[in-house]
């Protein structure tokens, strides 16, 4: 069965075929960093870790693009407020943003570029697009004239009579039409900026996607996702600019994950309802958040609730107990050979059904299911194991493949990270807590410095203070 993936421009599922075969590429929209990221964003990070796993477990050589947004107007007022540069309180919040992805086992970018470090680029675009007669300066601001573009709303489904009629757009008189948007923006004062044709300023959001895309994953690439909040006006901008300059399809499928809710209502900082990702993974065992969070399909919303993140933690310590079972087994040297119970035939149907699931638009709770019922399959056959029925060699390879199966979905690699000292995901946590812990010694927040040292020393790092800055090694 080929991969389908619902393709939100198309509104159907699609066969899943690379521009260039046997590669995957993919650019998944990150973080505004102006504060701590919540599980909502942790329900992002990780549909489209799981994404990119299944790509590469199908064969597929992926090249995986996130950026982070490091200059917007709540970042530049959170520093304001604090009396520091806007880069004090982006790159404080990048660092918690990778401690955080790397403590649920989210797996790096391949590249995570930032905003400020592609201007020249936008500036480029921005003039391919005035020549192209597709925007137009207005008192150093430059606007994307959205009614040139004949295709504008092509992805969110809306045209442009309902959009004028009070869709979220910037509310400037000057423009020449309600509905077009900020390509490049004047400076102000207090505000970084940067030179341009137009004079100093700042590039508008939407602009600084499309650059990032097609800076490293060419001007038509494979696979775009983000939250489906982003569909309209985000994305539905970024075709618009990126097609208007280039003339070719910008994305061949854009993929959108669900919003998370609590007790049926939407998440979000207006109504102080946040569950932000660093308490949860204090609450919660991690991969019992990802279990639960895989357990509703990735395009529909999720229903938050503590308690079933706990019933998630007794499932996945069913598929530990038989894992630490094998390791016992294994432990003792190369089994005896014996009867092989039926049990390769078994887990290679199993390994189909999981397939097929994920085939399936990444079908993560039926592929669940899957799992456990070959763990379920497994317990049988290690009673039959107990009777001499079977031998331990058939259970081994058998444990082996649930263990392949779950890391596709980040699962059952708890162990991993306490016996490899070069996981880059480790190496990822322990330099972003090791930079927060000197940013608050700088600002005297000793409390703060010391509740980061300890949670350095409960990951085994040992840390070593001089006047050039800290340095940590990992406890043997």
């Amino acid at each position: 069965m080929a991969l389908r993936i619902f393709n939100t421009l198309t509104r159907r599922k699609e066969d899943f075929v690379p521009l260039v075969p046997g590669e995957a590429r993919m650019y998944v929209c990150g973080v505004t960093v102006y504060d701590l990221s919540h599980i909502g964003h942790a329900r992002s990070a990780l549909s489209f870790d799981v994404i990119r796993r299944y790509l590469a477990f199908k064969g597929l050589r992926v090249m995986f693009v996130k950026n982070f947004t490091d200059v917007d107007d709540r970042i530049i007022r959170r520093a304001n407020e604090e009396g520091v540069e806007a880069t004090v309180i982006s790159e404080r919040y990048i660092a918690e943003y990778r401690a955080d992805m790397a403590s649920l086992g989210i797996r790096p970018p391949d590249v995570e570029p930032k905003a400020t470090e592609h201007v020249p680029q936008m500036l480029e675009l921005i003039e391919r697009l005035l020549k192209r007669g597709l925007a137009y300066v207005l008192e150093g601001d430059v606007y994307f004239e959205v009614r040139r573009f004949p295709t504008y709303g092509k992805l969110s489904g809306k045209n442009l009579d309902e959009l004028e009629a009070g869709a979220r757009v910037d509310v400037d008189e000057r423009k020449r039409d309600p509905l077009d948007f900020a390509l490049w923006k004047a400076a102000k004062p207090g505000e970084p900026s940067w030179p341009s044709p137009w004079g100093p300023g700042r590039p508008g959001w939407h602009i600084e996607c499309s650059v990032m895309a097609m800076q490293y994953l060419g001007e038509t690439f494979d696979f775009h996702g983000g939250g489906e909040d982003l569909i309209f006006p985000h994305h539905e901008n970024e075709i618009a600019q990126s097609e208007g300059a280039t003339g070719k399809p910008f994305v061949r499928c854009w993929a959108h994950n669900g919003f998370v809710n609590l007790a049926s209502e939407k998440m979000s900082k207006s109504l102080g309802n946040t569950l932000w990702i660093k308490d949860m993974v204090q609450r919660h065992e991690p991969e019992a958040l990802r279990l639960y969070f895989l357990g509703t399909h990735y395009r529909h919303p999720l229903e938050f609730a503590d308690e079933r993140v706990s019933e998630s933690a007794k499932a996945l310590g069913r598929l530990q107990a038989l894992v630490e079972e094998a390791e016992r087994i294994g432990g003792k040297g190369t089994p005896k050979p014996g009867p092989d119970g039926g049990v390769f035939d078994e887990v290679a149907a199993h390994r189909e059904r999981f397939e097929a699931a994920m085939d399936d638009d990444f079908n993560t709770p039926q592929a669940l299911g899957v799992l456990f019922d070959l763990a379920r399959f497994l317990q049988g056959i290690r009673t039959q194991l107990e009777q001499e029925r079977v031998g331990a060699g058939p259970f081994l390879m058998g444990v082996g493949e649930l263990v392949t199966l779950g890391r596709v979905l980040g699962l059952l690699e708890g162990g991993a990270r306490a016996q490899a000292p070069v996981d880059p995901q480790l190496k990822a946590r322990v330099e972003s807590l090791v930079y927060l812990r000197e940013q608050a010694r700088k600002q005297r927040d000793f409390a703060e410095a010391d509740r980061l040292r300890d949670e350095l020393v409960r990951l085994g790092v040992t840390l070593k203070d001089t006047r050039g800055g800290t340095t940590w090694t990992l406890t043997p």
